[in-house]
């Protein structure tokens, strides 16, 4: 499935940057992959990390695999790796992390408990991305309007 969010309309039909699909699946398989890395890839490459799945051990195991591969053989050097979290925030609906709610906060928007348990794993997931220091934090508020968290 391939699940595109409005906020990245500006790249994804040319995969010049890293979906936020993508990065969520990077982030179950514990890799790091850098823009530069993410360039050195054909757009065929590109769409099978946007269509390859990574839900199960195995499917996240082959993924992991597949891109090590990839990267190795399009740069020469090894993939980053990233530890992996065995309970990841944006799976918790219960619970909104702390750097979500104060950039909420900044932009004037409350987000409830009941508002984010209603959003879509992968939604949480961008919205924490958005969300930490040191991001570009410009899409943030896109998404609050995309994912209708707007009071």
């Amino acid at each position: 499935m391939t699940d595109f969010f409005e906020f990245e309309a500006d790249f994804v039909d040319s995969l010049r940057c890293i979906p936020m699909q993508v990065r969520c699946k990077l982030d179950t398989c514990g890799i790091k992959l850098k823009l530069s890395d993410w360039n050195q890839m054909t757009t065929q490459e590109r769409q099978a990390l946007v269509e390859l799945p990574c839900t199960t051990d195995t499917e996240i195991q082959l993924y992991r695999q597949y891109i090590q591969e990839l990267i190795l053989q399009r740069t020469g050097i090894p993939v980053g790796k990233l530890p992996v979290e065995r309970h990841p925030a944006w799976l918790d609906s219960d619970s909104i992390p702390t750097t979500v709610q104060e950039k909420a906060q900044e932009i004037g928007v409350v987000i409830t408990q009941q508002k984010w348990a209603s959003l879509r794993p992968l939604q949480r997931f961008a919205l924490i991305k958005l969300s930490r220091p040191g991001h570009e934090n410009k899409n943030f508020n896109k998404a609050i309007a995309e994912f209708h968290l707007l009071s």
